[in-house]
């Protein structure tokens, strides 16, 4: 089943998959969004930098919330995105820890960041969700 926020999906947690959180987790920008992500507090999309494109960052964004790892909100023509931390850990104990200890050991996603305080929190990439 998928919840729909206005154009965003999110798996029900009971349909997330390990091997679709592990591949989502593959890839060095997404950890680094999942790290930055991890304090709890809701991003604006605009908040967030990488060293990407912005479409590119829209997409990495996609997958993290196509994974179950993050939810995404819509507020007229921003979108904010936050950990399902509890979710996952309801989910698959110990997991994310595990995952970001090891990231933070090894500076994965260090590239990964918040822009400067003129930030427009505006969407990135197609202005989708």
């Amino acid at each position: 089943m998928l919840v729909s926020m206005r154009h965003a999906k999110h798996p029900d947690i009971d349909d997330v998959r390990l091997t679709e959180v592990m591949a989502a987790l593959s890839d060095p920008i997404r950890i680094g969004l999942v790290r930055l992500l991890a304090d709890g507090v809701e991003r604006g999309w605009g908040e967030l930098r990488a060293p990407v494109a912005k479409s590119t960052l829209s997409h990495h964004l996609r997958v993290l919330r196509a994974a179950g790892i993050t939810w995404t909100r819509e507020e007229g023509t921003r979108c904010f995105v936050r950990l399902r931390r509890d979710d996952l850990e309801a989910r698959y104990p110990q997991l994310l820890n595990a995952v970001l200890g090891a990231a933070g050991r090894e500076d994965v996603g260090d590239g990964v960041g918040l822009a400067t305080p003129t930030g427009s929190g505006t969407p990135t990439g197609s202005g989708v969700c």
